[in-house]
């Protein structure tokens, strides 16, 4: 997870109007039909390590089925997407494709993405619900396997915790009230920081909170980033930063990384790879964290949101789809491959299977102090909710940094930025030629 927490995608100008290929992607050459043969596919993946995982692919089950996968390492993020899409155009797109989940629907509109619920149909229940909606786009269809996720938990230090005096939240209310605690007992220190330089944190709050950021109404998009729950989180992040008893400053700065590791910051909202994260930005404070949920709207939920994570998707160009698809549901869901992807990439699999054996039998070396850490990381997974992607996310992020960012730093009206990334959205899309239903 930390090699694709901070991720955006790009909206190239060879995107469709959505229609009926918007949502499902051509199978174009695939007739559903058993291979016959040799086959060889070609994957093109940021992930560290995968050519390992790979080589136990094409020593084992692939050379049973004398299906042989190539892995072409790519840059990550805006690069790898938009090279997918220059290279479909040209009809040369490769077999299998590393995506984040809010670049699918970019390249299902573009139908560069075939649909393999046929193929991996069978899979689905190994899967968070929520995780594998963000692979069908809320259609019938399925394209893409989930791969890696980053559910969101709450960090603090359990030391200073105690020596303040506080509890840890399960409510943002009670969120709240600890950081003015915390203020008052401690005036030079601070719960926690709003930071708009990474608009996943954001979303994976308003995701939380129920937003739907994208969804469709028969051929048209509908834009909802201005809605009630993503007001909500909005108004509440504003008012604890204009109120001064949380920090405005942007995460991953040296000053950010100063603030945690001496301790003037005491909490942070993150993600299942934050200790990667911690181990370099606090190394001295090792053994003095633990993780717990994130806190809930209301006392009876039991939800969390996602912060990054990627899938293996299948293009429309591969003239092999069916031997494709079973490499991607085999990378995914098979136990020797997950735990080759923990200890080589770093992931953290979105298989429930994978998340408490393996690599994820022992906590993080950072987090030695709290041996359930995992058990408390898968349970918290099961409870991602779901979320909605749409065709142009990098250009509501860009929005929300721009707009949050200014928001954040003059303590300035946060619904009024909110606003601001409606709207950027919403006329990136009809430029784009999306129709955006009102």
């Amino acid at each position: 997870m930390p090699h694709t927490k901070r991720r955006r995608l790009v909206t190239t100008a060879v995107a469709v109007s959505l229609g009926a290929t918007a949502l499902t992607a051509c199978g174009a050459g695939d007739d559903g039909k058993a291979e016959s043969g040799p086959v060889s596919l070609t994957y093109w993946t940021w992930t560290p390590g995968m050519d390992k995982v790979v080589d136990l692919w094409n020593q084992g089950p692939g050379k049973k089925a004398r299906i042989t996968v190539t892995v072409k390492k790519q840059a990550s993020g805006d690069t790898l997407i938009t090279k997918i899409l220059t290279a479909h155009k040209a009809k040369k797109a490769p077999d299998l494709v590393q995506a984040e989940y809010q670049a699918l629907p970019t390249l299902v509109s573009n139908d560069a993405l075939a649909d393999i619920s046929d193929q991996v149909g069978d899979v689905e229940g190994k899967f968070a619900e929520g995780v594998w909606q963000q692979t069908t786009l809320g259609t019938d269809a399925v394209y893409a396997v989930p791969q890696d996720i980053g559910p969101m938990m709450f960090y603090y230090r359990e030391d200073l915790f105690r020596r303040y005096g506080l509890k840890v939240p399960t409510t943002w209310e009670q969120f709240a009230e600890t950081a003015r605690l915390l203020k008052k007992k401690a005036p030079d220190k601070d719960l926690t920081t709003f930071s708009a330089n990474d608009s996943g944190l954001f979303a994976g709050l308003a995701q939380q909170a129920g937003a739907k950021w994208w969804a469709t109404s028969g051929d048209r998009w509908k834009v909802g980033i201005d809605d009630d729950a993503t007001r909500k989180v909005a108004a509440f992040w504003g008012g604890l930063v204009k109120e001064g008893v949380i920090d405005n400053q942007p995460m991953y700065t040296p000053s950010w990384n100063k603030a945690l590791d001496t301790g003037r910051q005491i909490a942070w909202v993150s993600a299942v790879w934050a200790p990667g994260t911690l181990t370099t930005a606090a190394p001295d404070t090792k053994g003095k964290w633990a993780m717990a949920p994130l806190p809930q709207w209301s006392a009876e939920q039991d939800v969390t949101g996602s912060w990054g994570g990627s899938s293996t998707a299948v293009t429309t160009d591969s003239a092999h789809k069916e031997a494709a698809a079973e490499f991607a549901a085999w990378l995914n869901t098979d136990h020797e491959a997950l735990n080759a992807l923990a200890k080589e990439g770093g992931i953290y699999p979105a298989s429930t299977s994978a998340q408490l054996s393996g690599a994820f039998s022992d906590p993080p070396a950072y987090f030695a102090n709290q041996p359930d850490f995992y058990t408390k990381a898968a349970d918290i997974a099961k409870t991602t909710a779901p979320s909605a992607w749409g065709p142009d996310v990098n250009v509501a992020y860009t929005s929300f940094k721009d707009a949050f960012g200014a928001a954040a730093k003059n303590k300035s009206d946060f619904a009024a930025a909110l606003k601001k990334m409606q709207d950027d959205t919403v006329a990136d899309m009809k430029k784009q030629g999306f129709g955006v239903a009102r």
